[in-house]
C-alpha cells in the first residue's frame, strides 16, 4: 500500500505564511447583500488563497433567503471570507468578507471588532438589499465607501442618482469596480483608505 500522502507535511502553504517581518496589522470588512460579490472580491485581491466558508444552497433556504435576481447562484457564504495583503514588509491588511442573508447577520459584531472601516458592495440590479447593510453601518458609526459591482446585465446610473437612492451623504465616496479585478478591487481599497485618511485629517483639524 502506497502511504506517500500521508507523508506530506501539514499546515499552511509557505506562500500564505504571514512574513516574520510584519509587526502590524489593519482590518477593513466587506459587506453587502446576498450575492453582490464579497467573496469574489476578496478573492480576487487577497494574495494568498482565500478562506472562504461557501456551502451549497439547499431547500432549507427556499422562503428564508430572497434571491431574487441571482436565480443561478448554488453557493453562499455562511460564515465569512477571509484574505490578506502585505502593505510594506511590516504593516498587513487582513480582509473579512461578511455573509450577505440577514438570518447570519448575527455574526457581524464580531467581524467588525477592531476594524478600520467597510467596503458596501451592490448591485444596482438589487439595489434594495443594500438599504439595511447601510442602515447597520450607520447605526455601528462604521466608515464606509460604497463600491458599485459591474455586473454584465446591470443598469447603468450616475453617481448622484445612486447617492440619492441609498441616502447617502455627499461626503460618503461611490466608487464603481469590477469584484473580480485584482486591480478594480484594489482600487476600491485605496479610495476607503483615502476616505479613512481625510475623517482622521479632519477630526485632527477640530
Amino acid at each position: 500500500m502506497d502511504f506517500k500522502s500521508s507523508e506530506q507535511p501539514l499546515g499552511p502553504r509557505s506562500e500564505d505564511v504571514l512574513p516574520t517581518t510584519a509587526t502590524a496589522a489593519v482590518k477593513v470588512v466587506i459587506v453587502g447583500g446576498f450575492g453582490v460579490g464579497k467573496t469574489t472580491l476578496v478573492g480576487s485581491v487577497s494574495e494568498i488563497r482565500p478562506l472562504t466558508t461557501e456551502e451549497t444552497m439547499t431547500q432549507a433556504g427556499v422562503g428564508v433567503d430572497d434571491i431574487a435576481g441571482v436565480e443561478r447562484k448554488t453557493s453562499t457564504t455562511v460564515a465569512m471570507d477571509f484574505g490578506r495583503i502585505s502593505i510594506n514588509e511590516e504593516l498587513v491588511l487582513y480582509l473579512f468578507g461578511t455573509p450577505g442573508q440577514e438570518r447570519f447577520w448575527f455574526l457581524w459584531r464580531g467581524l467588525f471588532e477592531g476594524a478600520l472601516g467597510a467596503v458596501v458592495l451592490v448591485d444596482t440590479r438589487r439595489l434594495e438589499v443594500s438599504f439595511d447593510v447601510i442602515g447597520r453601518l450607520e447605526e455601528r458609526g462604521v466608515p464606509f465607501v460604497v463600491a458599485v459591482n459591474s455586473f454584465p446585465d446591470a443598469p447603468g446610473y450616475p453617481v448622484e442618482e445612486l447617492r440619492g437612492a441609498l441616502d447617502l451623504p455627499d461626503s460618503v465616496p461611490i466608487v464603481l469596480c469590477d469584484a473580480r479585478s485584482r486591480t478594480s478591487s484594489r482600487d476600491v481599497l485605496m479610495a476607503l483608505m483615502r476616505y479613512l485618511q481625510s475623517l482622521a485629517t479632519a477630526q485632527q483639524a477640530v
